[in-house]
């Protein structure tokens, strides 16, 4: 009898790793940046988190609102001038504590 859970049959993903938009490295395959929706046309959003702003380009046409807070989770697209994002997932973070995220960031795991 087969093994049902083949090697062919699933397919591991490379785990996201949150960046700061100015922190993205060439060398990252995939992350997740949050911050708020400043331009949006169709199937692209333009995100700003302070540090930076980029371009996450998804599939579908976007469901989310010019100045939301959310974060996206995407593949890493080398661009001339920096970075895009291959958008997978979108998240409203706009019910998000950011006083209290902020504290969060400064603790070591």
């Amino acid at each position: 009898m087969a093994d049902d859970f083949s090697d062919n049959q699933f397919q591991r993903r490379m785990p996201s790793v949150e960046r700061k938009i100015s922190g993205i490295k060439p060398e990252d395959i995939r992350v997740r940046v949050m911050g708020t929706v400043i331009d949006k046309q169709g199937n692209k959003l333009v995100i700003d988190d302070s540090t930076g702003k980029i371009e996450a380009v998804f599939e579908e046409p976007v469901n989310t609102e010019l100045n939301k807070m959310v974060r996206v989770f995407g593949r890493v697209i080398p661009i001339e001038d920096g970075f895009e994002l291959q958008g997978e997932i979108i998240q409203d973070m706009s019910q998000l504590d950011l006083e209290l995220h902020k504290k969060l960031e400064g603790i070591d795991a």
